[in-house]
């Protein structure tokens, strides 16, 4: 009988890391699908804005059809923004995107008939719109990342998390924090 109480105490202790290895476990997975989800969203937002890009730089031709490697380099970086593979390379890509987006926005102020075409005012309205979809999903993924790189980063989950295959996973970020200080200006 002397035998029994050390053989509860370790079956107990046997199941008591069992119970915190399932829960943490599951909490991880459904932290990690969280963050494929908010990524999703991302990706559907610069897709729309991507959609809506051949729009712009068509309206903008038909007034100002001389600024060639401006709309070249719209169309390259839509181009790098639509082949991103990840957060890292999304954010490298939007950098050059508000880049050349603001340098496109430019070239329009010079046309005041532009800037009032109906068909312009949509575009860009619909952009607008898109930018800010696109930050609210910005800060939604970013928020799953935090969290779900907290979780595998603590004591004691960082014992077995990656034994487990969670990994950290990568933040949204513009890599041209001008792009996101100084946005392409849309005026009405």
């Amino acid at each position: 009988m002397e035998w029994l109480v050390p053989v509860l105490i370790v079956v107990g202790v046997i199941l008591l890391v069992g119970i915190y290895l399932w829960a943490t476990y599951n909490s991880l997975v459904q932290l990690n699908v969280r963050v494929d989800e908010a990524w999703s969203g991302i990706t559907v937002q610069l897709k729309r804005r991507a959609d809506l890009i051949p729009n712009l730089i068509e309206t903008v031709k038909g007034y100002a059809s001389h600024e060639k490697a401006v709309f070249e380099n719209v169309t390259r970086a839509r181009a790098e923004t639509l082949s991103a593979g990840g957060p890292g390379e999304a954010g490298i890509a939007e950098g050059h995107l508000q880049q050349a987006l603001r340098s496109l926005f430019a070239v329009a102020e010079a046309y005041p008939q532009l800037q009032a075409s109906t068909n312009f005012l949509q575009v860009q309205q619909a952009l607008v719109d898109t930018e800010d979809k696109i930050q609210a999903a910005r800060r939604f993924y970013n928020g799953g990342v935090r969290e779900l790189n907290t979780k595998i980063k603590v004591f004691p989950n960082n014992l077995f998390a990656k034994g487990l295959g969670f990994t950290e996973r990568e933040f949204f970020e513009v890599a041209d924090s001008s792009a996101i200080s100084e946005p392409p200006r849309v005026q009405f």
